[in-house]
């Protein structure tokens, strides 16, 4: 047993040491008595500013023991291994756990994107080039390797089962089918006035019965499922507006849609744009999805992946969603919180752990195809490194499609090879 010494036992603390070593099976326990942790045989840590003869010493930045949230001046330096974050000049690897899973830096922040987004490319770890790397548990591993070196820590790591979880994104069910005559016009207006021949013939063609829609890529979700992979898919259920565009959750083709999908798959709510501004309005969505599938919602997802901390994640657990799968970025792919890894939500205002459980996403089609331009055979190759990480440090290999992505259609041809190509990935070849 690993006894570790602190002047003060904190909340913060508790979450990031839970996080190292809980999520790895190693035990240990906290002390904040200075004789009796003196008194105390065995592998000791002490991790304070305090003296102990013979006993390994991590002086602690000061963030894991504040209760409200600070500007800190933050630089890079070596820990053991591997580089981590210094606070103030004080190099300390929970510290740098906690700074990134609870996304403090977040909260200290007013760049945001014209979506209301905070954009990866503005993060620290895209900063210093480890959005690719699962940091906060390299910082785990790099920690519990000190302790082996200087106190004598029994531990070995342990190859973890990594978990497949594709996911899929409801934005717009059906290309040309199920709209209504109004906004049937006016796309078919909208495509004579940019001369958009293709969209014109197509709308034609399905409109008549002569070609399936575009969009329906639904068959092949359900083959998906049905094959035993654990599908998560997120329909979007808000008011038409300028960026939520789905069909009305009151059309009889998209509930029974939705209906006959829960026979293959979980299906969570996909948080519309317009739900950011109003809670009303995010549970009037839930209780929609509540009513078509006549099933409890407890799984999220925001629309444009907008989050607003910590507000969209009171929101949520207000409204007693138990698991976001939001916790990614649009622009950049890698791990937006430095893990694959389920982890509970730490409300930095309430300065406290929550029972909302956050599933971390690896990567985003539309990331891949349209904000980092790469071709299906580079997205490939980018897919694999991701995975790799994870098979070496443990998680869920999550990642979100669109059904009107793996259609083959206009600028998503050639796609859906790489949607296959994911799914079939596996550990037994990176180990």
């Amino acid at each position: 047993m690993l006894t570790i010494y602190v002047d003060e036992i904190s909340s913060r603390l508790k979450y990031t040491l839970d996080f190292v070593f809980e999520q790895r099976g190693v035990p240990f326990q906290l002390c904040n008595d200075y004789m009796h942790f003196k008194q105390i045989d065995g592998i000791k840590l002490n991790y304070s500013e305090r003296q102990f003869e013979q006993v390994t010493q991590l002086v602690p930045s000061k963030l894991l023991f504040e209760e409200t949230i600070e500007q800190y001046e933050i630089s890079t330096d070596l820990f053991f291994k591997e580089d981590c974050f210094s606070f103030n000049g004080i190099t300390d690897p929970l510290a740098s756990i906690f700074f990134t899973l609870s996304r403090m830096e977040e909260y200290l922040t007013d760049q945001k994107d014209s979506l209301g987004r905070f954009p990866g490319k503005n993060s620290l770890l895209y900063q210093n080039n480890w959005h690719e790397k699962a940091m906060c548990d390299r910082w785990s591993i790099d920690f519990l390797s000190f302790l082996k070196n200087s106190c004598g820590l029994k531990w070995h790591p342990k190859l973890e089962l990594v978990e497949s979880i594709p996911t899929f994104d409801i934005d717009n069910a059906f290309a040309y089918l199920h709209k209504n005559a109004l906004r049937t016009q006016l796309a078919t207006a909208k495509d004579y006035l940019y001369n958009r021949k293709d969209r014109l013939s197509d709308r034609k063609k399905v409109l008549a019965g002569e070609m399936k829609d575009p969009y329906d890529t639904f068959e092949f979700i359900q083959t998906l499922g049905m094959s035993g992979a654990n599908v998560l898919i997120f329909w979007l259920l808000g008011d038409y507006g300028t960026y939520d565009k789905n069909i009305s959750h009151l059309e009889p083709n998209q509930r029974s849609l939705i209906q006959k999908m829960t026979e293959y798959a979980e299906i969570g709510i996909h948080s519309s744009f317009g739900s950011n501004e109003s809670e009303y309005q995010l549970g009037i969505e839930i209780e929609r999805l509540n009513s078509i599938t006549n099933q409890t919602v407890t799984k999220n997802r925001q629309h444009f992946l907008v989050l607003n901390l910590p507000h969209t994640y009171q929101a949520l657990n207000r409204h007693n969603i138990t698991d976001d799968y939001s916790m990614g970025y649009a622009d950049i792919a890698g791990f937006r919180a430095g893990t694959a890894r389920v982890f509970n939500w730490f409300d930095l205002n309430t300065n406290d752990t929550t029972s909302l459980r956050i599933h971390p996403f690896t990567y985003m089609d539309g990331t891949l195809h349209e904000y980092l331009k790469l071709s299906p055979s580079e997205a490939m190759e980018k897919i694999t490194q991701l995975y790799q990480e994870i098979c070496q440090y443990g998680g869920q290999f999550s990642y979100i499609w669109h059904n009107e992505t793996i259609g083959d259609y206009a600028h998503w041809k050639g796609w859906k090879e790489v949607l296959s190509y994911t799914i079939n990935l596996n550990q037994s070849d990176f180990i």
